[in-house]
């Protein structure tokens, strides 16, 4: 069509053949930042898009009875694309010409605008309309939790996506939605009832109750007459507007990707201000789900910010991070540390020939902010809404991992005071691996395993570390010095795969026990099936923070409540202890440093 003016939409004509059927299955979206009027409706889709498809544009308003649009369109070759490779493969001419058609229907309901698309129509609905939690929102409302059919969810920071079809359906329980940093995308199944035109027609003709997918889009039987269709589009908002989760779906709600172009700029301008103040505590560094096998093998770290020179150190330095953050341009701060990088290398001289992997600066860091009840936090690069609830139901989930009276009592670790070189006066404190040795001394039957590995089965470039020190009762202890609590996340990692190792791999056990030996002075055998049966995280938190559930940042305790569940399954128990700070005495006036 030609670019003219709105006006000159062109009429719809009454004459039009009756429905067949009283419901047809369609996918409806609801649209965003769309005035319920049809010239606010055309004016939204893509007008050049339009004219290269030749679309139609008609306003069906005064025959549907609500502001309406209309669009159609039908694009022709003369030639399908595979004709050419098939007569290559088979010398013979074919020939067989090609039409796409759609259709989408543009529809104001009570001031909200949907969308209903017909074949290909839905290609002129531009991505940035579509309302991206609509269709799951209903979906977890309506749905038989007995009766899911399928999913799609994420991962949260890791690039896979699970896929599960059941075509009979079956409960949620069974498909194992409920995992913590799961992000379920789309959920089918069967109402589990419902007043919609379609519902109807599948109970009375087919004798079982209607499907609906919902994701972005919900995809569901729509009344095909223009009475029938408003009253499905308005008990579908009833269901938004009144109805709560089903209690077995509502963990859905509980994490979503924040996909709304402009609430994402919002909660962008949002953290380029904190990055910009001089003391920030919802702030603190991750590391990236991707690279967190390579987090545990690095011993440098070069990050790369602007124009300065590349700033190397042994672990990832926040500080750093922070400061160059703050002296970038307000408004500028989010696009620079994205084209930031952090290289991490396998060797402390940080050659070519050691490099292990370079991403974005800005997927070291996690944030959280607030707009008042709404909480969301940054990780990874994207951002994500937690429910209402969810977090302090987090909490309480691992709340008994943090017990007041702990099993083992580890020794403080020891720090002193030094002026640095800009003058300073820091806490220095003593390396990991020295602490790790005091812990185990005057110790019966406690060996320090700190640096002792194992070889890994499943990746022959990869050793693993089982733990740091092992107690007499075979407890797995997993030590940590952190600034915050994003170390957390490498120990979960570690503890997993450690767990992992032991259970299955007698060749591991094997190399474990006799580390295990060595490191005892021959004073203690493990049993040749020995398998831990506890784990318990240590932690060193920065300025002696005390270590509790309300110190963890949102995904550390998601990840803290994973690893606990998948542990758990493995009949190993987890406690988390916090390691008290204490200044140790001078010698000629310093410490060993950290």
């Amino acid at each position: 069509m030609s670019q003219t003016p709105r006006a000159e939409c062109a009429p719809h004509s009454r004459e039009t053949s009756l429905p067949r059927t009283t419901a047809s299955r369609r996918r409806l979206y609801r649209l965003l930042d769309v005035d319920p009027t049809s010239a606010a409706m055309l004016d939204a889709l893509d007008l050049e898009q339009l004219s290269a498809y030749h679309a139609d544009v008609h306003d069906p308003s005064e025959f549907l009875g609500v502001p309406a649009l209309r669009v159609t369109f039908g694009v022709e070759k003369d030639e399908a694309a595979w004709c050419g490779e098939l007569v290559q493969l088979t010398d013979e001419d074919v020939r067989e010409r090609e039409r796409r058609t759609g259709a989408l229907l543009m529809i104001a309901v009570d001031s909200a605008v949907y969308a209903v698309g017909y074949d290909q129509g839905f290609r002129l609905l531009p991505t940035h309309l579509k309302d991206q939690s609509f269709g799951l929102s209903v979906a977890i409302r309506t749905i038989d939790p007995q009766h899911v059919r399928d999913f799609t969810a994420n991962q949260l920071g890791a690039a896979r996506t699970d896929i599960s079809i059941v075509p009979g359906g079956t409960s949620v329980p069974t498909l194992g939605l409920r995992a913590h940093s799961r992000i379920v995308r789309s959920l089918g199944g069967y109402l589990d009832s419902s007043d919609l035109t379609g519902a109807a027609e599948s109970s009375g003709r087919l004798g079982r109750p209607m499907t609906v997918e919902g994701g972005v889009g919900l995809h569901l039987k729509l009344g095909t007459t223009p009475d029938a269709l408003i009253a499905d589009i308005r008990t579908i908002a009833a269901v938004l507007e009144n109805t709560d989760p089903h209690p077995d779906l509502a963990f859905v709600e509980h994490i979503k990707p924040v996909t709304a172009p402009a609430l994402r700029k919002t909660l962008d301008e949002q953290l380029d201000t904190i990055l910009g103040q001089p003391a920030i505590d919802s702030i603190c560094s991750a590391v990236p789900a991707e690279h967190i096998d390579d987090y545990t093998r690095a011993a440098a770290y070069t990050i790369k910010i602007g124009d300065c020179a590349p700033f190397s150190a042994d672990t990832f330095d926040l500080d750093y991070f922070l400061t160059r953050a703050r002296i970038i341009k307000r408004g500028q701060r989010i696009e620079a540390l994205r084209r930031g990088t952090v290289a991490l290398y396998g060797r402390e001289r940080a050659s070519a020939v050691d490099h292990l992997a370079t991403t974005s600066a800005l997927k070291w860091i996690e944030a959280h902010v607030s707009f008042g009840s709404r909480k969301f936090c940054f990780l990874d690069g994207a951002w994500y809404e937690f429910g209402t609830t969810y977090l302090r139901a987090l909490r309480e989930t691992v709340a008994p991992l943090f017990p007041a009276n702990s099993s083992l009592r580890l020794p403080a670790w020891q720090y002193s005071l030094e002026v640095n070189k800009k003058g300073k006066t820091v806490r220095r404190p003593i390396r990991e691996a020295t602490y790790n040795q005091q812990a185990a001394e005057n110790r019966p039957g406690w060996v320090c395993l700190d640096q002792k590995n194992v070889n890994n089965p499943l990746k022959t470039t990869n050793a693993v570390e089982i733990c740091d020190l092992l107690m007499p009762d075979g407890t797995l202890v997993l030590v940590k010095k952190a600034h915050d609590s994003a170390p957390l996340s490498h120990l979960c990692y570690q503890a997993h795969v450690a767990v992992e190792l032991l259970q299955q791999n007698p060749s591991v056990r094997a190399q474990f026990a006799r580390q295990v030996h060595i490191q005892s002075d021959g004073n203690r055998t493990l049993p040749e099936d020995f398998t831990p049966h506890r784990v318990v995280f240590a932690i060193l938190l920065k300025a002696g923070e005390k270590l509790t559930p309300d110190t963890l940042f949102p995904f550390s305790l998601i990840t803290l409540a994973q690893t606990a569940q998948a542990l758990n399954a493995r009949g190993v128990q987890v406690e988390v202890v916090g390691i008290e700070p204490t200044l140790a005495p001078a010698a000629n006036g310093l410490s060993e440093a950290a």
